[in-house]
Order: C-alpha cells, then structure tokens, then sequence
C-alpha cells in the first residue's frame, strides 16, 4: 500500500479553504451608531453598482451641497469607470468599497447612486478595520444590499437621496435635503405627515430595518436574510407591474416578515405606466397580509424612489404614532 502524503493535501484544504473565505455575518442585538459629522470631515463618494460616467453634473451638485455645508467631498479611484452597466468591474468597484471601508479618515460614504450590481460584491468584504473606525454608509435602491450587510454587522446605516438624484434645484426635494443635512449633523429626525386613509392606526416602536422590496426579495434563503421579529419594516419600489408586487409581497409573507412586525412604513411603491391591473392596488396587497397584525401601518411616506426622498436610519430605534389624520415617525439622535 502506497503511502499517503498527509501534509500537502492538508495544505492544499487549508489553502482552498482561505481563499474562498466569505464574510462573517452575525446575529446582533445592537447596532452601533458610527459618529455624526463635523465640520471639515471627509464624505467619499462611491459607485458599487451602476455607473455615474455621465453624470459628473450630479456630482458636482452634490460637491457643492457638502462644501456649503463644510464637508470636504472625496472620490474614490474608479468612481467614473463603467464596465458595462457597471461602475467597474467587480474587482474595480469590491477595492473601492474595500478601501472605502478601511480608510479611518473618511467619516461617510456616500452612494453615487443604485442601479444593479451591489450583490456582485459583497462576499468577500472584510469588516475588520472598519469595526475599528466605523463610518456611516449613505444610499437607497441596490445600496439595500449594503445596509442590510452592515445590519447584519451590527452597524446602522442611513436610507437616503443620493448624488444621482439631485437632478436639479426642485422644490419638493427640498424637505430631503435637509433631512440629510439634520442627518450628517447627527440631529434627531421627526416627520409628521397626513394620513392615508388605508393607513392602520396604533403606536409602534421598535429597530428599523428594510429597504427595496426587491433586493430584500433576492436575498431571501441567503445569510443577508433579514429577521424582523419586534423590528419596524420599511419598505418601497419604482415601477414594478402590480402582479409582480403581489409576488414579492407574498414572498416576503411566507418568509415570515410580517408576522411579529412592531409597524410597517410603506414608502414609494410605482407601478409600470402600461400596468396590467390585478383588481387590488399595491396598498391592498400589503394590507391583504398586514392587517389582522395588530400594528401600525404607513402608506406613502415621503422615502424610497420618489423626489422627497427623507432619511432613514436601519439599525436605530423608530417610534410610530399613526391616526387618521396624521402619522408621525421619530428617529431620537443616539
């Protein structure tokens, strides 16, 4: 019998097994808040999913806001490449987010914009240097998949406008832009607005967690897979057909989300121009699973893809309070 030689193939699995190391997710029970900004800290703009080549407008509006208000607007090496739909490949956008997240001088990152590709890169991020200089991660649409990534870390992050949205001067974006202002100041943030009249009315609080219907969709049966139990969900989409919203809703419903909510906030949810009607409206879908819960629910809060796009913070405890003339949501300063 030949012998077998037992310390290079032990070598060899150990080798394989370092170089398809994933990210570690956890189960936390707290969520770190990162520090607010002062004046003279340094914002970093990235792109891990679509490309901003041309929109370098969009990015000097946003050079401006951040300058106004005393912040010093950074870029990272491949913000402006595009391979594709992509703001790089893979390997271009995973270093940008790798050294954005190691680099104890920047104090925010914020998200040029979504698109698709986050998912791409996520597996391998190393969280190490960031737990020791943590930073605040700015960004809605694919960016879900990073605040969710970071929720499952442990650390709060924020749904908010992005460079890419800040199109032009308008009027009804103005109410956003200073929230995320109140936001980088570290300010608690309150919003009033008036009730639907689908709303369900109760008082609720609990740690915000969600995003786009979408994404939270495709990270089912993952390890990105969210648990809601005694959270409040958020949730929003753009133009989707109605049918494909009863789809992901119900996907969302035998995975349990909305079983042990503490509320639900429901922000922009669009349906395709040329929609084939279903005979229920996005609303109806939602209350078809929500409303025999017992908790609050808020339809057409001002987030999500809309221009009053306010900010949210995943990770940090929200209070409801929702009757049928008003509906306040809380986010405290920590």
């Amino acid at each position: 019998m030949k012998k077998i030689a037992i310390l290079p193939i032990i070598f060899i699995l150990l080798s394989a097994c370092k170089s398809t190391q994933h990210i570690t997710i956890l189960h936390p029970t707290h969520w770190e808040a990162p520090a607010a900004l002062k004046k003279g800290d340094s914002i970093l703009y990235i792109a891990p999913a679509g490309d901003v080549k041309q929109e370098k407008s969009y990015m000097q509006r946003a050079d401006s806001i951040l300058k106004l208000w005393g912040y010093v607007p950074k870029y990272v090496t491949n913000l402006y490449k595009k391979h594709y739909t992509f703001g790089g490949t893979d390997a271009e956008r995973r270093k940008d987010l790798q050294a954005a997240l190691d680099n104890p001088k920047i104090k925010a990152i914020w998200c040029a914009r979504g698109g698709y590709g986050s998912v791409r890169i996520i597996d391998h991020l190393d969280f190490s240097r960031f737990k020791r200089h943590p930073k605040w991660l700015i960004g809605f649409s694919d960016i879900t998949v990073l605040t969710n990534v970071l929720f499952k870390q442990g650390y709060q992050s924020a749904h908010a406008i992005m460079p890419i949205s800040l199109t032009h001067p308008n009027p009804d974006r103005k109410a956003a832009i200073e929230s995320l202002k109140d936001f980088f100041e570290g300010k608690a943030l309150h919003y009033q607005i008036p009730s639907d009249s689908l709303n369900l009315s109760g008082n609720g609080s609990g740690v915000l967690v969600g995003g786009n219907i979408s994404l939270l969709v495709s990270l089912l049966g993952s390890k990105y897979q969210l648990d809601t139990r005694g959270k409040i969900l958020f949730l929003e989409d753009v133009g989707e057909y109605t049918y494909s919203y009863d789809r992901m809703l119900y996907a969302l419903k035998n995975a349990g989300y909305f079983d042990h909510l503490k509320g639900l906030i429901v922000g922009g949810t669009s349906v395709k121009k040329d929609d084939e009607f279903i005979g229920e409206t996005v609303k109806e879908l939602v209350l078809k699973h929500t409303k025999t819960k017992g908790y609050p629910v808020i339809f057409d809060f001002p987030a999500g893809h809309v221009v009053d796009n306010r900010v949210l913070i995943f990770g940090r405890k929200t209070y409801l309070s929702v009757d049928k003339d008003k509906s306040v949501v809380d986010i405290p300063n920590e």
